[in-house]
């Protein structure tokens, strides 16, 4: 269709369809690793939660002509939801590549789009930062393992809900947010760092845009060791437990001197680890097994996400056959703090578990010390 289609608004789209591939099989993300993924059995996500964004405003789509890459990089996404698309000239190779996501973004960047709309994780942000930097409004819908920019909306519908205040003319700030990524040389030292790459003009509207990751401030050696100790004593026995991701579900294993995956979900049996770097495949063999099961996550600082962030092996399916009721969630005052209020996010991929997980949860704080906290 012609960019001189009647449509107000012009959206830009561009998905990386390998975007989260790693994260269900354990490979702490995708980069690289595509084919591997799907030999572990791995399933693409993205344009799914691309199109759990674009349905948001779904209502106005003949207000909106969506400028796109062919294929799986967006238009089939888009016209799957019966969106008006013009297909840049922009390559799409199979499998795609980063280079085609800098292609079409530096194409979209000519085009005069209203806003560049991407679906990816961290290595998605740092390719288009790298081809538009600041230039125009660029959005995220988080799809990828690893989340630490701040250019990304906390859900696919909250991506979905600022592109609509857009279309509708309602007044959105923009402002400057980095774009982060892993400092490889400090994981293979297991230390998890993000280094800034650039930043991009990102509508803001608080309670829909993520913050960038952050650490907590207090003393976190003395905290976690106190939180950990309450949470080995209160262990059952005969119990699966499934432990991960972070530093803050590490002091669990670190306290009963039991090797763990700073990155991953591992799982113990009687204060035993008997797998490490479980996937979602691994975990309903074991959940099969073990009748029993609870799982441990932590609240990552700044954010606020307790699922849907480096730990989907913790997949929907997961989470039911768990229950909400086994899930206990760890997280130090100051991380809690840091949310100023914000209630925290789980983003299962499944809007309707979402909605189900939903409500106050107990959070685990210290040694017999819980707060009350919203959840979302």
């Amino acid at each position: 269709m012609s960019l001189n289609h009647h449509a107000a608004f012009k959206l830009g789209l561009i998905v990386n369809p390998l975007a989260g591939l790693g994260g269900s099989v354990a490979l702490k993300g995708s980069d690289n690793v595509a084919e591997l993924a799907i030999e572990k059995g791995a399933v693409p996500k993205a344009g799914i939660r691309t199109q759990h964004a674009l349905s948001v405003f779904e209502d106005l789509k003949d207000q909106v002509l969506v400028v796109t890459c062919a294929g799986d990089m967006g238009q089939t996404w888009a016209e799957a939801l019966g969106f008006h698309c013009h297909i840049i000239d922009s390559p799409v190779d199979s499998p795609s590549t980063p280079d085609n996501t800098r292609q079409a973004a530096m194409a979209l960047k000519t085009l005069n789009v209203d806003l560049l709309l991407f679906a990816g994780g961290d290595g998605t942000a740092r390719d288009i930062c790298s081809a538009v930097e600041d230039a125009f409004p660029v959005l995220g819908i988080p799809a990828g393992v690893k989340i630490h920019s701040g250019v990304y909306g906390v859900t696919p519908q909250a991506s979905g809900q600022i592109v609509r205040m857009l279309i509708n003319g309602e007044l959105v700030d923009l402002k400057p947010q980095d774009v982060r990524d892993i400092d490889e040389d400090a994981f293979r030292q297991n230390q998890v760092k993000a280094k800034l790459f650039g930043e991009m003009s990102v509508p803001q509207v608080a309670e829909f845009v993520q913050a960038v990751k952050q650490g907590g401030i207090e003393q976190e050696e003395l905290v976690l060791e106190d939180l950990a100790a309450f949470l080995v004593r209160e262990m059952e026995p005969d119990t699966l437990y499934l432990i991960g991701s972070g530093k803050t579900t590490q002091a669990i294993t670190d306290s009963l001197h039991q090797e763990s995956t700073l990155l991953g979900v591992d799982a113990m049996v009687n204060e035993q680890i008997i797998a490490l770097d479980v996937t979602e495949s691994d975990i309903l063999t074991l959940l099969a097994k073990y009748p029993k099961c609870k799982m441990m996550v932590s609240v990552i600082g700044g954010q606020g996400h307790v699922f849907g962030r480096g730990n989907q092996q913790l997949s929907a399916k997961v989470i039911r056959q768990v229950g909400r009721d086994n899930i206990i969630v760890l997280g130090t005052k100051t991380k809690l703090k840091s949310l100023n209020g914000r209630p925290l996010i789980v983003d299962t991929g499944e809007p309707e578990l979402d909605k189900a997980l939903a409500g106050h949860i107990e959070i685990v704080t210290g040694y017999q010390d819980k707060v009350l906290y919203p959840i979302r």
